[in-house]
């Protein structure tokens, strides 16, 4: 039980610093800059990196306009399941905590916007790229992570796989009358 309280306790505290950090930046896009309204602090800067105050309907990067209540749903159910297997990934797997705890505040973060304006507030505008906001950015970098971790544990799993191969063999060479 000690084990839990600490695992929620360290997805909670990341979690949270994330989802206020994006909820705060959306506040202060929505209080000052009206909608369409661009801001850069260079002018140079303008054409590459800018804020802009848009909302979105639909998904991550303006996908699938419309489906709001869909993506609402599913930002309930990722977070329900993260909130489940979250304790149940061992502590040595940190980049999989990593990627879940991201995923975990990216959901809930724009998900507080669904249900408190009606659509998701984006502001990050980047060359011709759609804009996006925070939590955006956490659930994709952590989507990011999970893969990269994935991509790690196979690479280990057949190195592990090729160490018991070369065992066996090296085995079946030193005594060829002993089971494998």
């Amino acid at each position: 039980m000690k084990r839990y309280l600490k695992d929620y306790l360290i997805l909670l505290i990341i979690s949270g610093l994330i989802i206020a950090a994006d909820q705060v930046s959306k506040y202060y896009v929505r209080t000052l800059l009206s909608l369409g309204q661009s801001w850069s602090p260079w002018d140079w800067l303008a054409p590459y990196a800018r804020f802009v105050h848009w909302y979105n309907t639909g998904a991550a990067f303006g996908l699938f306009q419309g489906q709001g209540t869909v993506f609402g749903i599913f930002a309930v159910i990722v977070a329900v399941a993260i909130l489940y297997y979250f304790p149940r990934v061992p502590s040595k797997e940190w980049i999989l905590r990593l990627a879940m705890i991201l995923q975990f505040a990216g959901a809930l973060g724009n998900l507080i916007d669904r249900l408190t304006v009606g659509h998701v507030t984006d502001f990050i505008s980047i060359g011709t790229f759609p804009v996006f906001n925070i939590a955006d950015s956490s659930i994709t970098i952590g989507t990011g992570i999970m893969l990269f971790g994935l991509w790690l544990q196979e690479r280990a799993n057949k190195r592990a796989m090729q160490n018991n191969l070369y065992e066996s063999e090296t085995q079946e060479k030193i005594n060829p009358e002993a089971p494998i």
